[in-house]
């Protein structure tokens, strides 16, 4: 018991006066003994002391940290979001109940800003709709809040001819209605930056290695980077040249040796009119063709890119890698391309080099199949890029046309009105389109850890932003035709103040044109702007809500 504080109240009160005087006279003499020693004692500490002389600072007291008890200011009035509801029929699918913990602690690589872009094919460099005066084009850009384009793809080897001279396009490049061979040159550059400008757009170009020639690849980007300058992020030597034998683009026993010779001549010829511009390479489906590229010695290469598209098995010959909605919508889907973008991190990240996944999309396969144009393809592009990015790929480019929406590719993200195949030049976006749009709407943060239980076919992500709120992302990849909603129970690092939400729907797997974000065809709302998050619980750390089927649902709280 301490002598400093009162007597327990049980005592005598004779006995509790008798302490200051009796106690006094018994114990002073050895207070003043105590009271010398340490006197002594601080006279020592002063003297001996590294730096006596110094001023002594003060450290300040830290302030407690808040608890579970700390009182929070009082809640204010909110308005709900109004979620779309189960689908109708009864009785519906039970969904296992979604248990998910989000823990404070950082995982895997930042979100970068601008993950997810368009990949065009190099012929549409001269389309004269991507330009500052398509307003179309610049709503579409400016809902992805500062995407790349990057222009490759299948036309840049064949049918893509630059001239800076105004040169007539070769008798033998040859094309067709819907893919034409085009001749372009510093004009179409200087109207593609007016949209850059306009959106805040970057680009990646790839030069022809189809038709040897390095001194016109110098030459374009020569001019490249004088018109586009720093917007200009870097330029690929050919589009997946492991293919150039198999599809004719090259006849003359092409080889990964040989194209390492030309790769170093087209490098050596860039580098002399463009030193600062990164070559990024080598743009393979084929991973014997990474190692090579990495290990080339060229002065400017910087980035490691591969092209990945999950379903490949046009002929059926691998039933789990056939075009098919299960397929699309199975965990193998997911399993499979976190193990495919592991295997390039490792590569490039050996290296020091950046590793980008320029090209991609579902299938490789022409032609419409059951999952392109989908609310599925919806659904597995959020959580492509999620996954991607949080293992460290930094680009995700999704290959896309400018041609019309009726008879122009399927899988594109982007097509336009009209008649078929150019169109009128009025862009829209199809359901992937979507699904790129609400990831734009997540902004730079850093991924936490999270674990989770239960949900059925889910995948859920978290953030930490800048201002210090978290983002909870869930994709329920579960059927919404026949699905029960599911109950979500979250656990937060923190005690939430508010919380709102974003969420992208859609009626079925199947369904074209219905894919909505907050009830309409366009972006998400700003963080601001959005609603209350069904069931929040103010100041409350565990949160649940019921979530529909079918849907990417995006939750921000701050404390």
């Amino acid at each position: 018991m301490s002598t400093s504080g009162p007597l327990p109240p049980d005592l005598p009160a004779t006995k509790r006066r008798g302490r200051d005087k009796r106690g006094f006279q018994k114990w002073w003499p050895f207070a003043l003994v105590a009271i010398v020693v340490v006197a002594a004692l601080v006279l020592a500490t002063q003297l001996f002391r590294p730096d006596a002389s110094a001023q002594v600072v003060e450290e300040p007291i830290p302030s407690a940290a808040p608890t579970s008890t700390t009182a929070l200011p009082p809640a204010p009035a909110v308005t709900y979001y109004d979620q779309a509801g189960p689908p109708a029929g009864s009785p519906l699918t039970p969904v296992e109940p979604l248990g998910l913990k989000v823990s404070g602690d950082m995982e895997g690589s930042p979100l970068p800003k601008g993950l997810t872009g368009i990949s065009l094919e190099a012929t549409d460099l001269g389309d004269e709709d991507l330009s500052a005066s398509n307003t179309s084009m610049v709503k579409l850009l400016n809902e992805l809040d500062q995407p790349v384009l990057r222009f490759g793809g299948n036309a840049v080897d064949r049918r893509f001819f630059w001239t800076s001279t105004n040169e007539p396009l070769p008798a033998s490049y040859t094309g067709s209605a819907a893919q034409p061979a085009r001749a372009v040159g510093p004009a179409d550059l200087t109207r593609l930056n007016t949209l850059l400008k306009a959106t805040g757009t970057r680009v990646s170009l790839t030069v022809d290695l189809g038709h040897y020639d390095p001194a016109r690849a110098a030459d374009m980007m020569k001019h490249a980077t004088a018109i586009l300058g720093e917007r200009l992020l870097s330029v690929t030597v050919g589009n997946e040249p492991n293919g150039f034998v198999d599809n004719g683009v090259r006849k003359d026993g092409y080889s990964l040796e040989k194209y390492l010779t030309e790769l170093q001549a087209y490098a050596k010829a860039i580098y002399a009119v463009a030193p600062n511009l990164p070559i990024a390479g080598p743009g393979a489906y084929d991973q014997k063709w990474w190692q090579p590229f990495i290990d080339a010695d060229i002065p400017q290469k910087k980035i490691l890119t591969f092209h990945h598209y999950p379903l490949y098995s046009c002929d059926g010959s691998d039933p789990k890698g056939s075009p098919t909605m299960a397929n699309l919508m199975s965990q193998l889907m997911h399993d499979r391309a976190a193990d495919y973008h592991q295997a390039a991190l490792k590569a490039g990240s050996a290296a020091g080099l950046e590793t980008w996944l320029p090209e991609t999309g579902i299938a490789a396969c022409p032609g419409s199949n059951e999952t392109s144009k989908t609310h599925a393809s919806a659904l597995w592009t959020v959580d492509y890029a999620l996954n991607a990015a949080q293992l460290g790929i930094t680009q995700v480019g999704f290959h896309s046309s400018m041609l019309t929406c009726k008879g122009g590719p399927p899988m594109s993200a982007i097509c336009s009105a009209g008649s078929y195949p150019q169109g009128d030049g009025v862009m829209s976006g199809r359901a992937n389109f979507f699904g790129i749009s609400i990831l734009a709407g997540l902004g730079e943060g850093k991924f936490l850890k999270v674990a989770t239980n239960g949900g059925g076919l889910a995948f859920s992500y978290a953030l930490q932003n800048p201002n210090g709120s978290t983002t909870v992302v869930i994709i329920s990849e579960n059927n919404p035709e026949t699905a029960a909603q599911m109950d979500a129970t979250i656990t937060l690092p923190g005690r939430p103040l508010t919380g709102t939400m974003s969420q992208l729907t859609g009626p079925s797997y199947a369904a074209q044109d219905a894919t909505l974000i907050d009830g309409a065809r366009t972006e998400p709302r700003p963080i601001a702007d959005r609603l209350t998050v069904p069931g929040f619980e103010y100041g409350e750390s565990t949160q649940k809500i019921k979530l529909t089927a079918g849907t990417v649902t995006v939750l921000n709280f701050t404390y």
